[in-house]
């Protein structure tokens, strides 16, 4: 197989006219020859550099079939959201599932599970479990070390998960939202080499300066690009892109491909942009994908021209895996697997008895994972506190799916519902079922709703409750990606129809849940002050 075209090749920071020779899947030539006249650019296949493929609600099989329609040839992986709900089966579920089709999934073993004790997780994964996941070379790192308070002040069970990595010879990935100075230096200090948490550009600066390379994100809920995209003009060797979390709709839409238009049409020197977009993933992480050399596997794409940047073809180990706007990769049987051990409740058990109205209130923040502690009024009536619309001060619930325990109460602003309810059995870390509402009547039912189906999405107004199921581990569809997305995408619709003015609601809603990320977020046992790291009160006193 030959392709022609202007040959892009960011690792050398050249580019000519020439023509590629792929052969056996690897790249076998490579020629200049200016009289070549296509306006087509070749380039390597570009690498998601932090994803959690659970959040796209597929399994890696499917992820990959609309992956490769934008010109992902690869991902770094964290499993950690399965680890959290199946443990270390769950993990090996998404390294069989992807094995079985043309991409490449780094997986990386999960540091955080469960992410804290102040949660009830399905499973926990000890230093003895990495070191055994280590034995299998497709698990290439040690994902994100979430407990920052836990490497600072060295905690043992920490640093022994630290230890094996080193000593596995794996890369460290970071998870340090916030952290500065010379806390950011401590923690790099401990071999921690990335973050993609970040979400100032002093805060990137501190890290960069510490020795870590940052990972610009820009996913369904969480946005940083605006923030620390000129890292790409000041810092570029540093730089590389992630989505961290991508819900199917919006992976329908674009992957990595958008971030690269984005930062050619801020003006960032093209080869900045392709090292940070294709080659920095596989330098860190020593992935065995291909970078447009001789001898590397074919894993490239082909685009209609650097103006436009439209991905024509997608190529994995010289395989065409995508061509105009297609995937080409076939469905796979998908594996089952899921960890759920509740019954429906009734509405009645989500009142929260009270003798004052003044609540301490999660204030959402749309395309930021942190949120602010704010104070406002629900309503009290006949000592019940309910939701307050006029203050857009609303009823969130954690139930806990594994096993029966009283619902977790507060408050939350800036979701905008007017009437109903939206539920979730993706609320990170743990997955227990959370749940948004204006009357307890509604909550009730979408949380029943994803109960009766052991995990999904849901939405419940006007007497018609609407769900998503997600039978593999309460976190991902068993079905067609595209179907899904359509799927989604309506219950998206339906939510924003009830008054939501977030970009994502469901996304947003699932990290009410991430303790690890303050000020102030709700676990299946409590509300939780992320700056303190304690639980504390839903009522002022």
């Amino acid at each position: 197989m030959i392709l022609e075209g202007t040959i892009l090749d960011p690792l050398h920071r050249t580019s000519f006219r020439g023509r590629v020779t792929i052969e056996h899947g690897t790249i076998a030539r490579i020629e200049r020859d200016d009289a070549v006249s296509s306006t087509r650019c070749i380039l390597p296949g570009f690498v998601d550099a932090h994803v959690h493929v659970e959040s796209s609600m597929l399994l890696p099989s499917e992820f990959a079939r609309l992956a490769v329609v934008h010109g992902t040839v690869a991902t770094v992986s964290d499993p950690h959201e399965i680890g959290n709900v199946c443990g270390i089966p769950g993990v090996r579920l998404m390294i069989d599932d992807g094995a079985q089709v043309p991409f490449t999934f780094a997986f990386g073993a999960p540091s955080c599970v469960p992410a804290t004790t102040f949660e009830t997780a399905g499973a926990e994964i000890t230093a003895q479990d990495i070191r055994t996941l280590f034995q299998d070379e497709r698990v290439r790192y040690l994902s994100e070390m979430m407990n920052f308070p836990g490497v600072l002040h060295e905690d043992p069970m920490v640093m022994e998960k630290l230890r094996v990595a080193k000593e596995c010879g794996r890369v460290i990935d970071g998870h340090a939202p916030g952290l500065r100075g010379a806390d950011a230096r401590a923690y790099a200090s401990h071999g921690i080499s990335t973050d993609h948490e970040c979400f100032t550009l002093p805060e990137a600066l501190d890290k960069i300066e510490a020795g870590m390379k940052i990972i610009i994100r820009e996913g369904s809920a969480a946005r940083n690009y605006d923030a620390l995209h000129t890292l790409l003009g000041s810092h570029p060797d540093v730089v590389m892109f992630c989505s961290d979390d991508k819900h199917p709709d919006a992976l329908v839409d674009g992957h990595i491909n958008d971030l690269v238009k984005r930062s050619l049409a801020h003006g960032y020197e093209l080869m900045s942009v392709l090292r940070a977009a294709c080659v920095h993933p596989v330098q860190h992480y020593g992935l065995p994908v291909g970078l447009l050399q001789v001898g590397d596997p074919a894993d490239c794409i082909v685009i209609d021209g650097i103006d436009t940047f439209n991905v024509l073809q997608t190529y994995v180990k010289g395989q065409l895996v995508a061509e105009n706007g297609h995937t080409l990769i076939a469905r796979v049987p998908p594996p089952h697997m899921n960890n759920f051990n509740v019954d429906e409740i009734d509405a009645s058990a989500l009142q929260l008895s009270a003798s004052k109205r003044t609540v301490r209130v999660i204030e959402a923040l749309d395309g930021q994972l942190i949120t602010n502690e704010v104070h406002s009024d629900a309503l009290l009536v006949d000592g019940v506190l309910r939701s307050n619309v006029q203050n857009d001060v609303l009823k969130i619930v954690v139930v806990n799916r594994y096993a029966a325990a009283p619902p977790a109460i507060a408050f939350i602003k800036n979701l905008g519902l007017q009437r109903g309810a939206l539920a979730s059995s993706v609320a990170h870390d743990s997955h227990n079922i959370v749940a948004v509402g204006v009357d307890d009547a509604d909550i009730a039912a979408a949380i029943n709703a994803i109960i009766r189906v052991r995990g999904g999405v849901s939405v419940s107004a006007d007497g018609v409750t609407d769900v998503l199921p997600l039978p593999v581990a309460g976190l991902m569809s068993d079905g067609d990606g595209y179907d899904v997305a359509r799927r989604y995408s309506a219950l998206d619709a339906r939510v924003k129809g009830l008054g939501s003015k977030l970009r994502a609601p469901f996304m947003t809603v699932s990290f009410m849940a991430l303790l690890v990320i303050p000020a102030l977020k709700l676990s299946d046992k409590g509300l939780f002050n992320g700056t303190s790291f304690s639980f504390t009160n839903v009522v002022l006193d």
